[in-house]
């Protein structure tokens, strides 16, 4: 296994902003879906709504704040809610 030179892959990073930025390379992105209902993903996984509010570590009130569209999920509450559809056995194996 060879080693990596860290700093030369920072440069190298740089370097390609540079050239995006100029408008000689194009660079490749994802776009992120945006997961189903916190309803919909936690009666997929048969789990209620105390169950799935403490493997989301948010409170019951909040996750009943967003089933209920008084409030939506934000930041990392998103990205778990996007693995909780995408990958269920994660959560099933927590539960």
């Amino acid at each position: 296994m060879s080693k990596r030179d860290i700093g030369e892959e920072i440069l190298e990073g740089i370097n390609e902003v540079k050239q995006y930025n100029k408008g000689k390379i194009q660079l490749r992105t994802t776009a992120l879906s945006e997961p189903s209902s916190p309803q919909v993903i936690r009666m997929k996984l048969n789990l209620s709504q105390s169950a799935f509010a403490g493997l989301m570590g948010v409170s019951v009130r909040t996750l009943q704040d967003w089933e209920q569209g008084r409030r939506d999920p934000q930041g990392p509450a998103v990205a778990l809610l996007r693995i909780a559809e995408q990958h269920p056995e994660v959560f099933s194996e927590l539960h």
